[in-house]
């Protein structure tokens, strides 16, 4: 079948990743002996740079890898890197309360958590990299120092607040706007020297006898250094937030000083042949995980079934629909940073057939959690309150960053690393958006806003609490194939990562279609469920689809009782996905053509 591009394929390394300048700083990387660790950590500090709108140094990644099966130790054994930070010591429900909010805005400073995507790059880096810490950020300071053209959706991202900036957050003006106030002009080249003075000083305070000590000296200049006391001292100041009234945030640089990335197991289901793992229940991981264990046993779902023409026809897309509102309702009342969610009951064979039996021919509209090994629900009192539901068909996708109704939206960014040792890396750094926070200006980066996905009502699983992380959207994919190592993929796109890595799984494992044929493969998703974003909207029988899924299938999706809003042919989801067969070496890469911007390179 056609594609939009080829799904490459070789044997020495690939990345694939949402923008072609971070895919090629990742295949330097692997070109001068590094590792797909190392590869991974340069795309993911060149995606800081070129893609500020998506992600930055004050935000978050998870990571998903297995080292090589021939490595010595801990040899294919899937491992998550959580670089979510957590909800600062003063950051509680009462005080939030005391300002008269009952929900964490979307925007300011009073979402912020602890910035986790820099201590989780240079963890990996250190404990599983070979190279020191300039060969791998030395794209982001070239970038961010001499200029890279500026992507298209940058600049309309920039000017999209650019009124704002100008009236309440000076210093994000000073940063993104030129003296006479105007945005960048896409494709001329954007600098930002205050970031790669940033970068700078992170090398310069990289000093021991060691490239891990080196790299140790660098995290500590981070966490309880130059950077960690630019950031208490910025949070003491007031800046207006989508409440409409100007906050000072609760983040301290004791926060910053008592965290660390924290090295976690997965968890996996076996599928056909497959393990999919996945981050825990303080990501929204392990609904991709019950959506695919309803899938498997149900007719729509039979090997093959669904893509004789190359795309999921009506009863894929429908039993997938109404598999993922369930595994969205179970993320509602049971997922969050605590050890009592019951990971092994939502994915036992007897809860899931239950809620197999759930899904019938026409879609449903309520949101139904289940009773894992008889425990009752619980679903927050702002959605059960009707506080919940959208007039109207959300605006977009993604996540959105910036306006109280969130119709103006950012989103993440991804990168996937296979090499020729058959390392594999996932990951999907967001938050630290250039639109959410206003720039420090001493450090030339927002804060993230990642604590808006906390609910402020006690006795939840995702209740605020201090020190906790939230219940975030982000959701790198690796999988294994008889017990070894062979895919990583993942998207951008908030609530909608786990549907579109659906679709694409569906795609490639169902339909057989190879990386870049399901990536280009037409997508689906709903919005039946509360957002994790402010203001927590849902529309409660909503399907959105790619318009080349095809009038057939569109028309009896509705005939079905969905609300179906058929959306431009190109415009679902921003995957990539590497692969290696452990049987002869190939490696295999494909990127998402969606947006023109994401690339997948490799030899």
């Amino acid at each position: 079948m056609f594609t939009t591009r080829p799904e490459l394929a070789g044997t020495f390394g690939m990345v694939a990743s949402t923008h072609w300048l971070a895919s090629a700083a990742g295949m330097a990387t692997l070109e001068a002996g590094g590792n797909a660790f190392d590869a991974a950590v340069a795309a993911g500090l060149t995606l800081q740079v070129v893609e500020p709108h998506l992600n930055g140094p004050g935000g978050e990644v998870p990571i998903l890898f297995a080292r090589s099966p021939r490595a010595a130790a801990g040899a294919g054994v899937p491992v998550v890197l959580s670089g979510q930070g957590v909800a600062p010591a003063g950051a509680t429900i009462d005080a939030f309360g005391d300002l008269g909010l009952d929900l964490v805005p979307g925007t300011g400073l009073l979402a912020a958590t602890v910035p986790g995507a820099l201590g989780a790059w240079l963890t990996l880096l250190r404990d599983h990299g070979t190279l020191p810490l300039g060969a791998v950020l030395r794209f982001a300071i070239e970038y961010a120092e001499h200029g890279h053209p500026v992507h298209p959706r940058v600049a309309a991202t920039v000017a999209s607040v650019s009124e704002h900036f100008r009236t309440h957050w000076p210093t994000s003006a000073a940063t993104w706007l030129a003296p006479d106030g105007a945005p960048p002009t896409a494709g001329r080249l954007f600098r930002n020297p205050v970031l790669a003075s940033t970068y700078r000083r992170l090398l310069d305070a990289a000093r021991g006898p060691s490239r891990e000590a080196q790299i140790d000296a660098a995290l500590a200049a981070w966490y309880t250094g130059f950077v960690a006391e630019a950031i208490d001292e910025f949070s003491r100041s007031p800046v207006m937030d989508d409440s409409g009234r100007a906050h000072r945030g609760f983040l301290t640089g004791e926060d910053l000083a008592s965290w660390a990335p924290r090295y976690e197991p997965p968890v996996t289901l076996d599928w056909q042949g497959w393990t999919l793992a996945k981050a825990g229940p303080w990501s929204q991981g392990p609904a991709l995980l019950q959506a695919l264990a309803m899938l498997d046993g149900h007719p729509a779902a039979g090997a093959g079934a669904g893509y004789a023409s190359g795309t999921a026809d009506a009863d894929l897309v429908h039993a997938g629909v109404e598999a993922v509102k369930l595994a969205m309702a179970d993320r509602e009342a049971w997922y969050g940073d605590t050890a009592e969610v019951p990971v092994d009951d939502l994915l036992s064979t007897s809860y899931t057939e239950q809620r197999r039996a759930l899904i019938s021919d026409r879609a449903s509209t309520e949101l139904r959690p289940g009773s894992p090994g008889g425990r009752p629900p619980r679903l927050p009192g702002f959605v059960t309150a009707g506080g919940r539901a959208s007039s109207g068909p959300i605006a977009g996708v993604g996540e959105p960053t910036v306006d109280t109704r969130g119709t103006t939206r950012g989103d993440t960014c991804h990168v996937d690393v296979v090499d020729r040792w058959g390392n594999l890396v996932s990951a999907t750094p967001s938050g630290g958006w250039l639109q959410s926070s206003p720039v420090i200006p001493s450090l030339g980066f927002a804060l993230g806003t990642r604590a808006q996905m906390f609910w402020l009502e006690p006795g939840l699983p995702n209740s605020l609490q201090p020190g906790k992380r939230p219940r975030t959207t982000l959701t790198p994919s690796l999988a294994l194939r008889g017990g070894v190592p062979t895919l990583a993929f993942g998207t951008p796109g908030g609530d909608q990562q786990e549907q579109w890595q659906l679709c694409f799984w569906l795609a490639h494992v169902l339909g057989g279609l190879d990386l870049q044929a399901a990536i280009d493969a037409p997508t689906w998703h709903t919005t039946a469920f509360p957002s994790s974003f402010f203001p927590r909207e849902m529309t409660p029988d909503e399907v959105v689809v790619e318009s080349r899924i095809g009038e057939e299938t569109i028309a009896e999706l509705r005939r079905r009782g969905h609300s179906v809003t058929v959306s431009d042919p190109w415009s679902l989801g921003r995957l990539s996905a590497v692969s290696v067969d452990p049987e002869t070496g190939v490696l295999r890469a494909g990127a998402n053509p969606r947006g023109m911007q994401g690339y997948a390179v490799g030899r």
